[in-house]
């Protein structure tokens, strides 16, 4: 039986789109449960945009952070994990953060884990994961779409990048939607390959709106269609990295290393 005195609450940005959350943000969530069976597993998103969305087509309550934290204290809960699903530590991380550290004296235990790329050992493996999922293949590339932020965290991209490269996959390229390096990188990058065929793959938690609409939409600046102006056969794959084993093993471990830093005090 679970001990409701300790709960995890995983930490996603979210996305409006019911199946593909399912398949990425509550596969993640499950297998954390199921990881942890004496720990409650509870939900909240940092998007707010999404979130009211959510609340006014479908009536859902999904908390924000504040407001699980808020629910949790309430309810009588000792200790409380936070395990976010986010890819880098950036601007949302250090929200979450920042939520926290107004609760830090309703618990007697209140951790939170790393996003997945933290460190190198992450980058190594996240690369590890993506090349077995994609194998190279004559004169083809993967480009992997990441979200991209203004926030310093935005190196995160290019060091993975880099990170394929040093594994031997220079058929692979990192891009995002809103940093670096840009669609006009990848553009200029790929077309030195000698590459014929391109395919494209989020490098985001969920295939949300970025993925349908700015990857694989049918728009003239979307990558799919900037791709094809310039001559390439695309194959877009809509599939979220919640939806690779290897992936959701990263998370788990993460929520792992904060729940054995939080046992301590419990």
């Amino acid at each position: 039986m679970p001990t409701y005195g300790k709960a995890i609450l995983v930490v996603s940005f979210g996305t409006s789109y019911r199946e593909t959350c399912e398949r990425n943000i509550g596969a993640i969530e499950r297998e954390i449960a199921g990881a942890f069976p004496d720990w409650e597993v509870r939900r909240a998103f940092t998007s707010g945009m999404i979130m009211k969305k959510l609340r006014s087509r479908d009536n859902a309550q999904i908390d924000s952070v504040s407001e699980a934290l808020e629910r949790l204290a309430a309810d009588g809960f000792s200790a409380v994990v936070v395990a976010p699903t986010h890819i880098i530590n950036g601007e949302e991380y250090d929200g979450i953060v920042g939520d926290m550290a107004a609760f830090a004296g309703h618990f007697d235990s209140l951790a939170i884990g790393r996003p997945l790329l933290s460190d190198t050992g992450d980058y190594q493996e996240l690369a590890r994961i993506i090349g077995e999922k994609f194998p190279r293949r004559e004169r083809a590339v993967l480009c992997l779409m990441g979200h991209g932020t203004e926030h310093f965290a935005d190196s995160a991209y290019a060091a993975l990048d880099y990170h394929f490269k040093d594994a031997g996959r220079d058929d692979v390229f990192v891009g995002t939607v809103e940093g670096f390096p840009t669609l006009e990188t990848l553009l200029r990058k790929v077309g030195r390959t000698g590459a014929a065929r391109v395919t494209l793959a989020p490098l985001m938690v969920v295939a949300g709106d970025h993925a349908v609409n700015d990857m694989a939409g049918g728009e003239e600046d979307s990558w799919k269609s900037a791709f094809e102006a310039e001559g390439y056969a695309v194959e877009c794959v809509l599939k979220g990295l919640g939806e690779y084993p290897g992936v959701r093993q990263m998370y788990v471990a993460h929520t792992g290393d904060a729940v054995e830093s939080a046992s301590p005090a419990l």
